[in-house]
């Protein structure tokens, strides 16, 4: 099959469209026909080195961990999936991903589709969309009433946190620069902050939630924006667990997981027209150096996706 991979730790240049190995299906796994992968900071992260610690690396590394594609073939022990199941996925991070044409990955990290969308709009969805909704819901703890504030709110992440706050019901204060203040707004927020003009700490207060995508003085600041018993849920490390202690702040910081049924709620949204998965780009395989590019110079919107068949 044909697949990028990597070879050595580097800058986009690494990443070499060549041919690879079909992978085999294990007993508790299913094997996708890749249709589209997303293209995520993780990538491009692990890369170029800078996730050594969280996720081992053995070369030659097929990068990727968001796929919608259809299943090929499934082990003897799954029995939830059968072939041509259009499905979409989180990929573990430690094993090679979907910037190939076959991907083989644990049944129980597979949802079926949002049928609404296409294959190119659905890989854009699971590791961006797991993130938003584990840190509003799982984390976050956000229910119906509540004032929640997100920074990077028109980033993969940030874009569908906005969209899952109002389905729940939330007041929604989003953060971003101000070319992208229009799409914030489609977006559904209630308020736009343009943080290269504006200090965030300066307009608003009592919030219950903060969703924080960018760390440092941005997570400090946010600090003093929460009301007594706030939570401020990172992605980021936690920076300033001290300084939210004497706050009474909780303070915390997680990576999402890949949870079946958190797809199939975002997929029934998704299907409901409640949220939309905004792809900025599409681009093919062979290009992923060029996404890794686009991706590390920042300033987004969406996503961007890698169409592979």
């Amino acid at each position: 099959m044909k697949a990028i991979r990597i070879h050595e730790f580097g800058g986009p240049e690494v990443l070499k469209y060549e041919d690879a190995p079909q992978p085999m299906p294990a007993a508790d796994e299913v094997l996708i026909k890749v249709h589209a992968s997303g293209v995520n900071p993780i990538d491009w992260k692990i890369r170029a080195g800078h996730a050594k610690g969280k996720f081992p690396v053995e070369f030659p590394l097929i990068p990727g961990w968001d796929v919608s594609g259809e299943i090929e073939e499934v082990g003897s022990n799954v029995k939830n999936f059968r072939k041509g199941d259009e499905v979409y996925a989180r990929p573990d991070p430690t094993r090679d991903g979907s910037y190939a044409e076959y991907v083989a990955v644990k049944a129980n990290e597979v949802a079926l589709k949002p049928k609404s969308i296409d294959h190119n709009k659905a890989a854009a969805v699971p590791l961006a969309g797991l993130t938003a909704w584990q840190a509003l819901f799982d984390h976050g703890e956000l229910q119906e009433g509540q004032k929640v504030l997100i920074h990077g709110a028109t980033g993969g992440v940030g874009s569908y946190a906005v969209q899952m706050a109002k389905w729940k019901g939330a007041y929604v204060i989003g953060t971003t620069s101000s070319k992208n203040i229009d799409f914030l707004e489609d977006l559904g927020a209630d308020e736009t902050i343009d943080y290269k003009k504006e200090k965030f700490e300066d307009k608003v207060k009592d919030v219950d939630v903060v969703i924080d995508l960018i760390g440092g003085d941005t997570q400090k600041r946010s600090l003093q924006v929460l009301k007594n018993g706030g939570r401020l849920i990172t992605t980021v490390a936690p920076e300033f667990r001290n300084l939210a202690k004497e706050k009474n702040i909780h303070l915390e910081n997680f990576m999402a997981q890949s949870d079946p049924e958190d797809l199939e709620q975002i997929a029934a949204l998704i299907d409901e027209g409640k949220i939309k998965p905004f792809v900025e780009k599409i681009m093919p395989l062979k290009d992923a150096a060029k996404a890794h590019e686009l991706l590390e110079n920042g300033s987004v919107q969406g996503k961007i996706v890698l169409e592979v068949i």
